[in-house]
């Protein structure tokens, strides 16, 4: 036991007992603490996003980290159990032992309505399809007066219905009009005739005027018909929505707006 003989030694005595206090507190804070939690160490968060689960789960054990996934979604560009979001973001310093939260790219697509593109044009139908995270396939033109409007689609060779359940990344392929008719009938012959007759006359078959070209110095009377492309030859074919080219006698004329 300690002797206190004066005041002094009763001052002694409490600073000594402060000074063991002291210590054992400091001992406990910057040297039990710090080796027991590792307080105030702390590590890069890795590069994990594009790497396989498995691979992102080995290099987060090497270096004590821990991962949760906490999401997963279908991108048709990436593998299966690709690695898409990582929370720390890399480069982040976090403490040994935590949490890395991780969204993950499924394996199989989930199933989706097949979305109307018939009607629509080909531009159309490509920002559809990629709105709904679907390709666009092989553009097929088959004959009819639609030019260039989708008349069918198909998945793997399957037509599919607006409505039908495919899945998410499928590749769709699509029939589209070539503007013509699908069949043929002997070229309407009108050389010889006015051109505003024979313009009549080839629109009412369901064919296109093409381009008109004038010819001064005919012996024809203005605006009658010289030529036409194509001929009106015996046997000489053609279909809805072709285009006839005619020569004319005389000058074009040039309509003025009153």
């Amino acid at each position: 036991m300690f002797k206190v003989n004066s005041f002094v030694d009763v001052l002694k005595h409490l600073a000594i007992m402060a000074t063991i206090v002291a210590v054992l507190v400091m001992g406990f804070f910057y040297l039990y603490l710090p080796s027991t939690t590792n307080h105030g160490e702390s590590i890069p968060v890795p590069q994990i996003t594009g790497m396989q689960l498995p691979d992102a789960e080995t290099l987060l054990e090497d270096q004590n980290l821990r991962y949760f996934i906490n999401d997963s979604s279908f991108n048709s560009g990436k593998k299966p159990f690709e690695i898409l979001t990582q929370d720390p973001a890399p480069g982040e310093k976090v403490k040994q032992d935590r949490k890395i939260y991780i969204s993950v790219n499924m394996k199989n697509p989930p199933m989706i309505k097949m979305p109307r593109l018939i009607g629509g044009s080909v531009k159309n139908a490509e920002l559809i399809l990629k709105s709904y995270d679907l390709k666009k396939g092989n553009i097929t033109e088959v004959p009819d007066l639609q030019q260039n409007a989708v008349l069918k689609q198909f998945v793997k060779g399957r037509e599919i219905k607006p409505g039908e359940m495919i899945a998410k990344g499928s590749v769709v392929d699509l029939h589209v009009g070539n503007g013509l008719g699908d069949t043929e009938f002997e070229v309407p012959a009108v050389v010889g005739m006015p051109v505003d007759e024979a313009s009549v006359l080839l629109v009412g078959q369901g064919l296109q005027i093409g381009n008109i070209i004038y010819v001064q110095g005919s012996d024809q009377r203005d605006g009658t018909v010289l030529k036409q492309r194509p001929f009106a030859e015996v046997g000489a074919m053609i279909r809805k929505g072709e285009f006839v080219d005619l020569w004319v006698a005389g000058q074009e004329q040039v309509l003025g707006i009153e």
